[in-house]
């Protein structure tokens, strides 16, 4: 069994939110299920029964309690039905010292439709698939890009693994987005889908992808909101000062894993094309420190760089308000001149700001000074969120 690296609180109610797959309900079973009474609201009795009377649950709940001493509640898939969190609100109102514990694969219907959020008497977590710090020695960077790391996967034959992600993209995703009725239009979500996964990892033009997709502008806006909302992906954005700037320029999107991409793209038939293999290696390693800082519950925030002549880096780390960090990622073995482009550019408006090139080879160096970095080292660095505390690392010789 894989130890996951995310931090559940043990007595305070929570809520896990995650995309389908990643592993929640597994996780909460195992470390939560010997003491708790668990409601599946996927299984069609138990939705039906709350779904007519919501009032039911917070009933079945103090009879649990009253015979039973029942300590944790796990009420999983709640997005189903929102209006049980009020009676859960109630339930901790009038037994504080038990814990609830509300899982979800997405927070649209929560978020959007004014559902109670328990008024921050339950703290939020995500859960997303495997990192390479869960997987350790089971771990395969080419297997990584190409399939991803769902924990269905897990041991599983490169047949089975393309079944599965298969299944993923043409179930539950659409099946999610079905399910909750947040479209009508199927097929030019269908259509945006292909899109979005595409371009995955560059810059977000709603005009160029409306355009292909034949919809309205808004209509893209508003399905990237659904991907975002259902946990699917999440936008870069590029780093400017004011944040008012920010929120009007063009970010990037990510979907949340390399081999979902690769399923809606129709690439998993072989290993990525080499033209290819540097996007999904960006991809991971973006999607590695997300994970990373979002387990540690940083501060730190991630961002890209971009001026208008083109220069650009790939990631930009800023805390407290201050970059500490940017990172251009290569997929190739060797880094040469040209590779260091992007963050010359950026030093000379930063001086300040420590620079560094995460690469797919296996020595640690400096050159011009800028640091040349193993991507299993800084990925190591993430995990502790150090990615920018040591520029003078003896392990980085100057060269």
């Amino acid at each position: 069994m894989i130890t996951r690296i995310a931090d559940l609180p043990d007595n305070r109610s929570f809520f896990l939110f995650g995309p389908r797959q990643t592993g929640k309900s597994s996780l909460i079973r195992t470390r939560f299920g010997d003491d708790a009474w668990t409601v599946d609201l996927l299984h069609g009795e138990e939705y039906s029964r709350y779904a007519k009377h919501p009032a039911q649950y917070r009933l079945d709940a103090v009879e649990k309690i009253r015979t039973g001493d029942t300590r944790r509640f796990i009420l999983d898939e709640v997005q189903r039905i929102p209006e049980l969190l009020n009676e859960v609100h109630a339930l901790m109102e009038e037994h504080p010292d038990r814990q609830f514990i509300l899982l979800g694969s997405s927070a649209r219907k929560l978020k959007r439709g004014g559902a109670n959020l328990l008024a921050g008497r339950a703290v939020q977590r995500l859960l997303f698939p495997f990192t390479l710090a869960e997987l350790g020695e089971h771990f395969n960077l080419d297997d990584a890009l190409r399939f991803g790391t769902l924990p269905p996967l897990f041991g599983v034959n490169d047949a089975e693994k393309q079944d599965t992600l298969k299944a993923y993209t043409e179930t539950y995703l659409r099946e999610e987005v079905q399910m909750e009725g947040f479209v009508r239009n199927l097929g030019g979500f269908y259509r945006f889908l292909e899109m979005a996964a595409s371009a995955s990892g560059e810059l977000l033009n709603f005009s160029n992808i409306a355009r292909e997709c034949h919809l309205p502008i808004r209509t893209v806006q508003s399905y990237y909101e659904i991907l975002e909302d259902t946990l699917i992906g999440f936008r870069l954005q590029p780093w400017l000062k004011s944040e008012r700037k920010r929120m009007v320029a063009h970010p990037k999107f990510y979907f949340f894993d390399t081999g979902v991409t690769n399923a809606v793209n129709r690439r998993l038939a072989a290993p990525p094309d080499p033209r290819l293999t540097g996007r999904l290696f960006e991809q991971f390693i973006v999607l590695e420190l997300h994970r990373y800082l979002n387990y540690a519950r940083s501060e730190t925030r991630i961002f890209f760089w971009r001026t208008n002549t083109g220069a650009e880096v790939d990631l930009v780390l800023e805390r407290h308000g201050k970059l500490t960090g940017a990172y251009e990622i290569k997929s190739a073995t060797e880094v040469s001149g040209n590779d260091f482009s992007g963050l010359r550019a950026f030093r000379n408006d930063n001086p300040d700001v420590y620079p560094a090139i995460v690469y797919r080879g296996t020595q640690a160096y400096r050159t011009d000074g800028i640091r040349v970095i193993p991507w299993k080292t800084f990925l190591d660095e993430a995990r502790q969120d150090g990615v920018a505390t040591d520029p003078a690392s003896p392990e980085s010789p100057v060269l």
